[in-house]
C-alpha cells in the first residue's frame, strides 16, 4: 500500500512572517487546510505532506504570486534546516556536508530523496518528490531549489551560483521573474528537480568548521525517530502522536490523512498483524513517560493531553500498565514532585 508521508513542522519556518508579507492571514491559510495554528510551535511535530503542498499551492492563488513557494523559500534561507544546518557548516568541506544531507534529510521530510551525483566533471545535487501528482506540489519544489541555493550559499558564500538550475516542470510565471529571483536562468521541463555544478565544489573546506560542533549536533539527531514512508505501524504512531492533543486520535482521522478509507486501513494493519488500540496505547505510554519525568506535570492536564475525557480514566489506563499510579511511577523512577504554583491561568506541562 502507498502511504503518505509525512514532514517536520520545521518545514514552515517563518511562514507567519511571509504570509503576512504577501498580504495574507497565516492564521486563515492554516485552518483553511486543516493544520491548527498550535502544530507550528513545535518545529519537530508532523503533518501530512499533502497538507504542506497544499498551503503552499492555497498561499500562492489568494496571494496572486504565482511564484510563492520560490520566494518563500529563498525567505526561510538555510534556516529551514534547523539543527541539520549546524553539521552541514561544521562538515570538513562541501561534499562532506552533502553526504551528511543526503544521509539525514529523511530526519526531516519523508516526502523526497535528496541525490548526489557526479557525471563528466558536473555534480548533480537532485531533489525528487516521492508524490509527483499531489497538488501545489510545484510549488513544493521551486522552495526545495531555493532553499538548496540558500543552503550551498551558507556553505560557500553569498555570492555562490550553480552552473544550471533545473525545474522538473515548465514555468508558471514569465522565465526572467526566475532569473530574476535567483540571479541566472532556469532550465525548465528538465529531466528533474537539481543543480548542478563543477565536482571541483566537493573539495572546497566549508566557510565554517567546528567539528566537535558537527558531533554534538550529530549525537542530538540521532534521537530523532526517521520520518518513515514504507513502515505502516511507524507512520501510525508518528500521526498518533500528532493528533492525541488535539483530541482526534481516532482510525477514521488517521485513515482520511493516509487518503484511505477506514476499511482500507484495517486491512492493511490486519495484513501486518496491527492493533489500532495497541498502536495508541504504546503512543500514549510513550508520551505519559515522557511528560511524567517532569517533576511539576500536572495529572489532569496530562490525562487530556492523552486524549482521556478525565483524570481517572488516564490513572485506570496507567494502573493496567505498569500496576502502579502515575505519582507512584514518578517515585519509582526516583523523580521528586515539585509543588505547583498557585498562579493565574493554565499551567503549562
Amino acid at each position: 500500500m502507498t502511504t503518505v508521508p509525512l514532514v517536520r513542522a520545521l518545514s514552515l519556518v517563518g511562514f507567519h512572517d511571509f504570509a503576512t508579507r504577501q498580504g495574507l492571514d497565516p492564521a486563515r491559510m492554516l485552518k483553511q487546510i486543516g493544520l491548527p495554528l498550535q502544530s507550528l510551535q513545535d518545529e519537530d511535530s508532523l503533518f501530512p505532506y499533502q497538507q504542506y503542498c497544499a498551503l503552499l499551492e492555497a498561499c500562492s492563488q489568494q496571494s496572486g504570486n504565482p511564484l510563492f513557494g520560490l520566494h518563500y523559500g529563498l525567505f526561510q534561507a538555510s534556516s529551514v534546516f534547523g539543527d541539520l544546518l549546524h553539521v552541514l557548516r561544521n562538515a570538513r568541506t562541501v561534499g562532506d556536508a552533502l553526504l551528511e544531507l543526503r544521509n539525514h534529510y529523511a530526519l526531516y521530510n519523508a516526502a523526497a530523496e535528496v541525490g548526489l551525483d557526479s557525471e563528466n566533471g558536473q555534480v548533480i545535487l537532485s531533489y525528487q518528490v516521492h508524490q509527483t501528482d499531489a497538488p501545489g506540489v510545484r510549488q513544493a519544489e521551486e522552495l526545495a531549489c531555493a532553499a538548496g541555493i540558500q543552503l550551498m550559499r551558507a556553505l560557500l558564500g553569498p555570492h555562490w551560483h550553480p552552473t544550471a538550475i533545473w525545474l522538473r516542470h515548465s514555468a508558471s510565471a514569465d522565465t526572467a521573474l526566475y532569473a530574476q529571483a535567483l540571479g541566472m536562468p532556469v532550465t525548465f521541463d528538465a529531466p528533474g528537480l537539481a543543480l548542478v555544478f563543477e565536482s571541483s565544489v566537493l573539495a572546497q573546506p566549508c566557510a565554517t568548521c567546528d567539528e566537535a560542533l558537527q558531533q554534538l549536533v550529530v549525537r542530538s539527531m540521532q534521537r530523532l525517530e526517521p520520518l518513515s514512508s514504507d513502515e505502516l505501524a511507524s507512520q501510525i504512531k508518528q500521526l498518533l502522536q500528532h493528533l492525541l492533543p488535539s483530541g482526534r486520535a481516532t482510525a477514521q482521522k488517521v485513515a482520511s490523512i493516509m487518503a484511505l478509507t477506514p476499511n482500507q486501513l484495517r486491512q492493511a494493519m490486519a495484513r501486518e498483524g496491527l492493533s489500532f488500540q495497541q498502536l495508541l496505547e504504546d503512543v500514549r505510554q510513550g508520551m505519559a513517560h515522557a511528560y511524567l519525568a517532569k517533576p511539576s506535570v500536572d495529572i489532569g492536564e496530562l490525562a487530556r493531553l492523552l486524549g482521556y475525557s478525565d483524570t481517572s480514566g488516564f490513572c485506570r489506563a496507567f494502573q493496567r500498565w505498569h500496576n502502579m499510579s502515575p505519582l507512584n511511577w514518578q517515585k519509582a523512577q526516583g523523580i521528586q514532585r515539585q509543588p505547583r504554583l498557585l498562579g493565574r491561568g493554565r499551567r503549562r506541562l
